[in-house]
């Protein structure tokens, strides 16, 4: 082959690998995102629901109220189903201590229950709960697709010296906290047995 002519074949190679790489990399960027919710998700762990429990808690997605002390958190997230499915008007009970470590008992106060909206989702305003004595900071919280079981579970805050030692403390139930100067953003997505 002459030299000419091997230098024409190198450059029409170069010109289908850029022409082949350009389909590709167009190809990929049509091709649809990975989803957040992975198909077979495990549902959210089960936990007790302690000795404070009250039913018939208000319905109202902001446990403060006026003067209460503590750092104001809002936790926003989805009810869904292990396939994915967001569970709409899905019951959120959640009850919690104050920032002391003490819980109401008489009334409702950081007590209440909301429903998902029609995608799922929820938002919920309220305190960080102070350590209950041989606790480390917790939630107490109720989730019920319409007609279905009750799953009662716990969550939990991140980077908390009495995680280490509270034997009911669960990785998986750890809340996604942003500190912010005045509040703190959290999110968790509960997974519901289908």
């Amino acid at each position: 082959m002459e030299r000419r002519g091997f230098f024409s074949l190198l450059a029409g190679m170069s010109t289908g690998l850029c022409m082949a790489r350009m389909a590709g990399t167009a190809q990929a960027q049509s091709l649809r995102p990975t989803p957040s919710c992975p198909d077979g998700a495990q549902p959210t762990p089960r936990q007790t629901a302690g000795p404070y429990f009250k039913p018939h808690s208000p319905e109202r997605a902001s446990l403060l109220e006026p003067g209460m002390p503590g750092m104001k958190i809002v936790v926003t997230g989805m009810v869904r189903l292990a396939n994915c499915q967001p569970v709409p008007r899905a019951l959120i009970d959640v009850w919690h201590a104050d920032d002391r470590g003490a819980y109401d008992n008489a009334g409702f106060r950081l007590r209440g229950h909301q429903y998902t909206d029609d995608q799922g989702r929820y938002r919920l305003e309220t305190i960080v709960p102070g350590n209950y004595p041989g606790r480390t900071r917790h939630f107490h919280v109720n989730v019920q697709a319409p007609k279905g079981p009750v799953l009662t579970t716990q969550l939990y805050f991140p980077g908390e010296a009495g995680n280490a030692g509270d034997p009911i403390f669960s990785r998986e139930l750890v809340l996604r906290v942003q500190d912010g100067a005045e509040v703190r953003a959290a999110t968790f997505d509960f997974v519901l047995r289908a």
